[in-house]
């Protein structure tokens, strides 16, 4: 089984995709740290000294790569993988896509914090932290969206996403 968590940053994909893993047996990868691990720099310095332009090409490398190298895992994406060069196909081609819906005001409380190393969160306020993940939202809810899978915020928890999953896998 491959199993890819889509959603905002401060969606909770990490936390929520080791414990999957852990509880189905197979590996978790997260995108973010796989790509600064083959680009030896933070997300943060990829930005900063390439563009977002690169980071995507390289999120998109990175993806293939190991989809491919794993025949079964949970992997939590980076907020933006599904809007970029197909990277939403590969994902529904290739696994169950399960999208992590969190409603804006709890996104920003979770983020307030790390807005400041997210380069594309980066806000003087949580008012304008809030603005910029509405806007962020509204233009990725299309891509989001498409996932066969929902889970949305408080009631996603590693047991919820069991059920949903074998549901799904019991219909499809």
């Amino acid at each position: 089984m491959k199993l890819y968590l889509i959603g905002m940053p401060g969606a909770g994909k990490t936390t929520l995709g080791r414990s999957l893993a852990q509880s189905y047996g197979v590996p978790f990868v997260d995108l973010d740290a796989e790509i600064v691990e083959r680009e030896q720099r933070s997300i943060s310095e990829l930005f900063a000294q390439e563009g977002e332009e690169y980071f995507r090409q390289r999120e998109a490398d990175a993806l293939r790569a190991v989809v491919a190298r794993y025949p079964a895992l949970v992997l939590a994406t980076g907020g933006g993988t599904p809007c970029f060069h197909h990277n939403l196909e590969v994902l529904l081609e290739t696994g169950l896509t399960l999208y992590l819906a969190v409603p804006v005001p709890e996104l920003v409380r979770r983020l307030q914090h790390a807005a400041s190393v997210r380069p594309l969160l980066a806000a003087p306020d949580a008012a304008a932290l809030e603005v910029r993940l509405r806007e962020t939202l509204a233009a990725r809810q299309r891509f989001y969206d498409r996932a066969p899978l929902r889970c949305t915020a408080p009631t996603c928890s590693p047991e919820a996403v069991r059920r949903l999953v074998a549901r799904y896998s019991t219909t499809a």
